[in-house]
């Protein structure tokens, strides 16, 4: 299973150059575990944090302007006072031995202040090589660059008055591994386009990790609300849809289903037991056995605390959870 070792964030809100765990060239930083806790006082900017993880999977999904514009744009987003792109690093492994693959993206304005895919590149070091640059296997500028397609190549000497761009470009076109590209839309990510072609799977299987990624904003009233019954697999954003998830699990999962309930009522402070009851239109309603009641409470009578506990216990019990 893919997972994150490091992270890196410039000029997105308030924070103008953070780094989480471990990136390429930082031996000397642990990395990010597989269930990294961030906690901090408010206004610290824990949200901000999960924020940028969110653009990026909206960047992604979305686009670059539609993901601005749910964030009320891009002068919003970037660090004020600075007139630098907004970037973001990504350190991750696709295995646990497997060798570890660097992203690398930034978005700038264009001439008309639309916001756009400023650069990109994806990286890695080749078999047997413990140190000096990874090679780059994806590299765009402008919407403009080569993306290889290969297993490995051998790489000539460049030397000269070129930029690093210049140099690694080079070094790819003489490659018969390689493809130069030119994105018809730079408001689109990169891996979007190229990541959808069978023949650059190692790009491809970068999009697909963030595609996988779940993203919770959870909110407690969202919750107390009664959806439309029927069965969902996951949980959504919100988690406006809790009733029916657990409906799908009791549908789709019946001997595990009493056992997980029973699972999360352990974890759930001063909840004894936790019921379903089916309704005539074909609703399942949650019942907390509260201590010290007689009577159990439905979710709407629950506390913000119970309902977040008991919502995120939900998603850890996930029997066919999400890839990441």
């Amino acid at each position: 299973m893919a997972r994150i070792e490091g992270f890196r964030i410039r000029n997105f809100r308030t924070f103008r150059d953070i780094t989480l765990g471990r990136l390429w060239n930082d031996k000397g930083t642990g990395e990010l575990t597989p269930m990294t806790a961030v906690i901090g006082k408010n206004g610290a900017g824990k949200s901000t944090l999960f924020d940028a993880f969110g653009f990026l999977a909206d960047c992604l999904k979305l686009g670059v302007e539609e993901a601005c514009d749910l964030r009320n744009g891009f002068e919003r987003i970037v660090s004020q006072g600075f007139d630098e792109p907004i970037m973001f690093e990504i350190y991750y492994r696709e295995e646990h031995n497997a060798r570890p693959i660097t992203y690398e993206v930034s978005f700038a304005l264009d001439n008309y202040s639309r916001p756009y895919v400023r650069s990109e590149r994806l990286r890695q070091r080749r078999k047997g090589q413990d140190r000096g640059r990874p090679y780059s296997f994806l590299i765009l500028e402008e919407g403009r660059g080569v993306v290889w397609k290969g297993e490995s190549i051998g790489v000539q000497e460049a030397t000269g008055q070129m930029s690093l761009f210049e140099i690694e470009q080079l070094m790819l076109v003489e490659s018969n591994e390689t493809e130069p590209v030119e994105l018809e839309d730079i408001r689109k990510l990169g891996i979007t386009t190229l990541g959808a072609l069978k023949q650059h799977p190692r790009v491809s299987a970068f999009r697909q990790f963030i595609e996988g990624w779940y993203l919770s904003y959870f909110t407690p009233d969202a919750a107390r609300k009664l959806s439309l019954a029927g069965p969902q697999k996951h949980l959504n954003i919100h988690g406006d849809n809790i009733g029916n998830v657990v409906q799908f699990i009791k549908r789709d999962h019946p001997k595990q289903f009493d056992r997980i309930l029973y699972d999360i009522a352990k974890k759930v402070p001063g909840i004894d037991k936790i019921d379903t009851v089916s309704m005539a239109d074909g609703r399942l309603l949650l019942q907390f056995n509260d201590k010290g009641f007689n009577d159990p409470f439905s979710a709407q009578q629950m506390s913000d605390g119970t309902l977040k506990v008991f919502a995120y216990l939900l998603l850890l019990s996930d029997p066919n959870p999400f890839p990441w």
